[in-house]
């Protein structure tokens, strides 16, 4: 005999964890994966990679289809490229956290998916521009966190619309 005593044959197995089911850890993984990527991703973007410098290429086909084009003018369309980025970026954000929280097995984030997301949100682009703050090629805004909420806001506010809105069958919307 080694020492061990054996359980009897009827004994229920042990569980190891049990308050997670795998059924729960997979439906959390699917609610909040797509978040937590994107936050990364926005991230990585927040490094040297996507500075200013990095994302001029974008201009090669305005300089093909306007070889004429001013300095100025260049300037002006980087600009407003790289601004309609941060309003895209954090506007994916915030429907990946609204998706995140409206589906959430807690209450409260279901109940208020809509400020909790706003508030992530603008909690994340303030912590986004004090990264770039440390980022020698990257210089810190508020103004960008002012867009990057602004885009956020933006996309909330729509899905709260459609949310709301009652649901229109397509027969229904054929006829209009």
């Amino acid at each position: 005999m080694t020492g061990f005593t054996r359980l009897p044959s009827n004994t229920p197995p042990i569980n190891k964890a049990p308050f997670v089911s795998s059924d729960t850890t997979h439906h959390r993984l699917s609610r909040y994966g797509p978040l937590v990527v994107w936050a990364a991703l926005i991230f990585i973007g927040s490094s040297s990679v996507l500075s200013g410098s990095n994302t001029a290429v974008v201009l090669r086909p305005v300089l093909w289809l306007f070889p004429h084009a001013s300095e100025a003018t260049l300037a002006t369309i980087h600009f407003i490229v790289r601004k309609a980025g941060h309003l895209t970026e954090y506007a994916i954000l915030a429907l990946l956290a609204a998706r995140a929280f409206r589906t959430s097995s807690h209450e409260l984030l279901r109940n208020r998916w809509f400020w909790i997301s706003l508030l992530f949100v603008v909690a994340y682009s303030l912590s986004d521009e004090f990264h770039q703050s440390f980022v020698p090629s990257r210089t810190a805004s508020i103004y960008d966190s002012m867009i990057d909420s602004v885009g956020g806001l933006t996309a909330l506010v729509l899905l709260a619309i459609r949310v709301r809105s009652p649901s229109v069958s397509k027969g229904e919307s054929a006829k209009h």
